[in-house]
């Protein structure tokens, strides 16, 4: 036994060490493969129900299919019967065409302005930062002076967006945007300067943006192009108030 120790003893230490390391990987690769069998027979249970999810959509996108066919061929027959009712179908088709355009469910395009909005450079501080507050009351004004289209950093602006605060950046629909902010908005030839007569927000430039350090900066374009809304149009808790009716 002395013998033995003494021989060990001997050994350099890093041959120990290495020995050591190779005990412990021969176990660590035994235990893998142990394990391995579970892990396979789990991931082959999982694929089943998968499968079976996958083929039962692909079933109702083939009813989709079908039903929209029959949808057209009712249509089609219904214009060929009654020359009345076809002019009827298009005068719902305009109208849901209108309110399309109306809602921002439409891609626009036309003369317009666009706002640049950045961070100050030359100041520190929450001041110094673009808020969600500053977008909102630059977008505020702009629909009160008669824009007919807004977005913001390419996300259209409509009746149920959104703009809050979000850590350094801001929320609008469901995207996160980050500084610059461009705001560009459609509207009449005069928009701009209907909005340079704006009190509110000549107060907003001078109580806000100059002290701050903010950038804000202006461009009338030819052509501005307004991407259509992509979120859901569908309210919840809300529903359109009588006509008259107090707020």
């Amino acid at each position: 036994m002395s013998a033995l120790v003494g021989r060990v003893r001997a050994l350099p230490s890093v041959q120990v060490t290495l020995s050591i390391a190779l005990l412990v990987l021969g176990f660590l690769v035994a235990a893998q493969i142990a394990a391995e069998g579970p892990r396979v027979s789990y991931s082959t249970q999982e694929r089943s129900p998968l499968i079976e999810t996958a083929l039962g959509l692909q079933t109702q996108q083939e009813a989709l299919k079908a039903s929209i066919l029959d949808l057209r061929k009712q249509i089609g027959d219904l214009e060929a019967q009654d020359p009345g009712a076809a002019e009827s179908l298009k005068k719902l088709y305009s109208q849901l065409e209108d309110a399309r355009l109306a809602a921002g469910l439409v891609a626009v395009s036309g003369k317009g302005i666009a706002f640049k909005l950045e961070d100050a450079t030359q100041a520190s501080g929450p001041d110094a930062l673009v808020s969600a507050q500053d977008v909102r009351t630059l977008v505020e004004q702009l629909w009160l002076a008669g824009a007919e289209g807004i977005s913001v950093n390419g996300e259209r602006i409509v009746g149920s967006t959104a703009v809050i605060d979000i850590g350094g950046s801001i929320l609008v629909n469901s995207a996160y945007l980050a500084p610059p902010y461009t705001i560009s908005a459609i509207g009449p030839p005069d928009l701009y300067d209907r909005l340079q007569q704006s009190v509110a927000f000549i107060q907003f430039v001078q109580g806000r943006v100059e002290p701050s350090g903010l950038k804000l900066s202006v461009a009338q374009l030819d052509k501005v192009e307004l991407p259509a809304f992509a979120g859901t149009v569908a309210l919840r808790y809300a529903q359109p108030a009588p006509s008259g009716a107090t707020p």
